[in-house]
């Protein structure tokens, strides 16, 4: 409980950043594998820092990027406590790279409203090969170790509401 101001009570609820027990699972694109293999690690990482077990965990793979929606859905009604989507989508010289990531995404929230399941993205959306490079575990960071983070997290709160 938080109080705000002198009689006010507010309830917050916040999500741990523990994975014990958890059941998650990893989709896996295998197009631009040399950047996604990356992601896996960094998800993979953040999952057993947290407390959770590699037991606990199933990896899909999958042609490509747009192949993660429907996998994630089947995975997210089927009893996993989140599913976190990895993958990495390139922009090259057409309008395809902008199509498939908001294609995928937009299909991740339809997926989580619908099941009640976090789907959390980490697909890398990048300009360029560089950019891209940054995302998956150098300059920037890693995203699959943050769309881990946001899972387990996501995961607590659910269970607290």
């Amino acid at each position: 409980m938080s109080k705000i101001g002198k009689n006010n009570i507010m309830k917050e609820i916040n999500g741990a950043l523990t994975a014990t027990g958890m059941k998650v699972a990893i989709v896996a694109s295998r197009f631009n594998s040399f950047l996604v293999e990356q992601l896996v690690k960094g998800a993979l990482d953040a999952f057993t820092r947290l407390g959770g077990k590699d037991k606990d965990v199933t990896l899909v793979r999958v042609p490509g990027a747009y192949e993660l929606p429907v996998v994630a859905a089947k995975l997210a009604a089927g009893g996993a406590d989140a599913v976190v989507c990895l993958g990495a989508v390139v922009q090259g010289a057409t309008q395809h790279a902008g199509l498939i990531n908001s294609t995928t995404s937009e299909a991740f929230s339809k997926i989580s409203l619908k099941t009640g399941v976090p789907v959390l993205d980490g697909v890398v959306a990048a300009e360029n090969l560089e950019q891209a490079v940054e995302r998956c575990g150098t300059k920037q960071g890693n995203k699959g170790f943050s769309a881990m983070q946001s899972a387990v997290e996501m995961v607590n709160v659910m269970k607290s509401i």
